[in-house]
């Protein structure tokens, strides 16, 4: 940094969000809202759950539906994304999150779901590589009622939607148009357990 500071504030909502250089927030903001209103809503919830926030970034999702739910709990392989995810909570008197920073496939495994409790809800929101296949064996074991998965890569969410098909079926789909004249879209998808 060689003036101002090393961060920015953006708003969604009443909510306000510390975004760093490391970490990830969507650059269309005004489309976000958008984007994460869809998701919170395919969530469906009402204050019971327990949210498991996958690839949680800043902790944009995780805040944005904690009002909602009984615990979120949000994982980011991105330790400096973690750290901001942390103060957001903080800045916004959330106290029902938890944050946790490491590989998803290394964090995310059967030991972190009998230690933590099996999520009702799992909000997933990985990059353009889509989920590793370790993940996806691990969300199946975790059975939620509900998957929400944000995809800003409709290829790899097919992908990983085929892998997710036994146990899961698709029930709604919500593409977002965050780049308007591009073909880039982000692509929410509501899946329920069979």
């Amino acid at each position: 940094t060689y003036f101002g500071t090393d961060f920015i504030y953006e708003t969604m909502e009443s909510l306000r969000f510390k975004v760093g250089p490391k970490s990830f927030y969507q650059t269309n903001t005004a489309q976000a809202y958008e984007l994460y209103k869809v998701a919170r809503n395919f969530a469906k919830l009402t204050g019971e759950e327990l949210v498991y926030d996958l690839y949680t970034g800043t902790g944009t999702i995780a805040n944005f539906v904690a009002h909602q739910a009984k615990k979120v709990i949000g994982i980011e392989y991105v330790p400096e994304a973690i750290e901001d995810a942390k103060v957001n909570s903080q800045i916004n008197g959330i106290d029902n999150t938890l944050f946790y920073a490491g590989d998803m496939k290394d964090i995310l495994n059967q030991d972190f779901i009998e230690t933590h409790g099996r999520p009702d809800v799992i909000i997933t929101d990985p990059p353009r590589a889509g989920m590793h296949n370790d993940v996806i064996n691990t969300i199946l074991f975790a059975a939620p009622e509900r998957i929400v998965y944000v995809s800003c890569n409709p290829a790899t969410q097919a992908r990983d939607l085929q892998s997710l098909d036994a146990a899961y079926r698709v029930v709604a789909v919500q593409p977002v148009d965050m780049f308007p004249q591009t073909h880039h879209v982000e692509n929410v998808v509501l899946l329920e357990r069979r």
